[in-house]
């Protein structure tokens, strides 16, 4: 009968005790899943964020990692397309056994892959603003790190409203998930307000020509146009439309209005002036050019990456909440003293003034919207400075 020599008996056990341990290692990471939208018609905010997702997964694990544990950080790119974050979130819940999932980025995205990992039972830090995201009942592990859409909305009607004083408005939404709900929102909070729009239209975000439908709302009276998609080429568009028709109506809406997409597809500079839209208070600068500290020292440590000593060109708050993800997922397992689920959530409900650079955070067990009305702002779009911008007069 054969028996293997000591030497080769020694090779195998050596191999047994190698692959034993690079096991032990792969399990004693901590895998966070990161749904987001790199490519597609709706990667901007996706981009920016990545850059605060890896800044911080760096820093931790360059420290030790959360208890002696990496982060292993499994990013997947969605193309904006909800049916394939469906799938990778079902890859990331049930075949890669994450222990946390960031995002999707977009609302309509999250529609689709909320309930999935809830019914995973994995960790959930929703970015979409949609409030159908939330729900502690439905969802009991999924907690809100951006501002809800009511939180955007109302801010930028307060704006035009009461600020501007207008009364004719024009709602534009698109036709994704997103565009469509905040639409319906906007009109509904406007009603509330005893405003009705005098104009509504959902444009397909891949439209070219907005002039038909910028006619409608001139012809219709509108006094301040109201568009709330996160597509910025339609954004784009919709102001150069109004530019060549000479329409000097002012545009209050989403936060995509002023991010720095817009400036290289406006026909002529002037077309973003009259912009406004709603933005946060820990990435607005004041009248001395001064942002709040926490967020410049953020943008410090990132410009030799972003900017290479010159401007940061991508909305920094997207940079900022990107990097505050991962410290609450730091301070959730340090308080879990783990990755159970279960500790987890009961750490996060429990969570009050939290301090990220983005938000100062809160929850409970009953409320998963974390972000607070007074970090809301208004912004003038083409002041943009380093990834932030100017506070709106009032």
């Amino acid at each position: 009968m054969f028996r293997p020599s000591k030497l080769l008996a020694g090779v195998l056990a050596g191999l047994a005790l190698t692959c034993a341990s690079g096991v032990a290692l792969a399990q004693n990471t901590i895998k966070v899943g990161w749904l987001s939208s790199l490519t597609g018609p709706l990667s901007s905010a996706a981009i920016a964020e990545n850059q605060g997702v890896q800044l911080a997964v760096d820093e931790i694990n360059a420290a030790g990692g959360i208890g002696g544990r990496k982060i292993e950080l499994l990013t997947r790119d969605t193309s904006g397309d909800p049916t394939k974050a469906v799938n990778l979130a079902q890859q990331l819940a049930f075949s890669e056994k994450v222990h946390f999932i960031i995002g999707p980025v977009n609302s309509g995205e999250g529609l689709a892959t909320t309930p999935i990992i809830a019914r995973a039972g994995v960790p959930n830090l929703i970015i979409g603003a949609l409030d159908e995201l939330i729900d502690p009942v439905k969802y009991p592990r999924a907690f809100r790190v951006i501002n809800t859409n009511k939180q955007w909305i109302s801010t930028g009607n307060d704006y035009a409203l009461k600020v501007l004083k207008k009364s004719k408005v024009a709602v534009i939404g698109d036709t994704t998930g997103y565009g469509t709900s905040s639409a319906k929102t906007a009109q509904e909070l406007l009603e509330a307000a005893g405003v009705k729009p005098v104009y509504t239209v959902l444009l397909d975000p891949n439209k070219t020509d907005l002039s038909d439908e910028l006619a409608k709302a001139r012809a219709a009276g509108a006094d301040v146009l109201m568009p709330w998609s996160a597509a910025t080429g339609l954004l784009g568009r919709l102001l150069n439309a109004r530019g060549d028709m000479g329409w000097n109506v002012p545009v209050v809406g989403h936060p995509a209005v002023m991010a720095p997409q817009i400036r290289k597809l406006l026909n002529k500079p002037e077309y973003w002036e009259q912009t406004f839209a709603s933005g946060y208070a820990s990435t607005t600068y004041g009248s001395d050019g001064k942002l709040p500290a926490n967020t410049q020292a953020l943008v410090d440590k990132v410009r030799p990456k972003l900017a290479a000593g010159g401007e940061i060109d991508i909305l920094f708050w997207w940079v900022a909440m990107g990097y505050d993800t991962v410290k609450i997922i730091e301070h959730a397992i340090k308080g879990a003293n783990g990755t159970d689920p279960a500790a987890i959530q009961k750490v996060l409900e429990n969570t009050g003034e939290f301090r990220g650079v983005y938000a100062t955070y809160n929850w409970s067990a009953t409320q998963r919207n974390g972000f607070p009305d007074s970090n809301m702002a208004i912004n003038v779009a083409n002041s943009f400075k380093d990834g932030t911008f100017k506070l709106a007069p009032r």
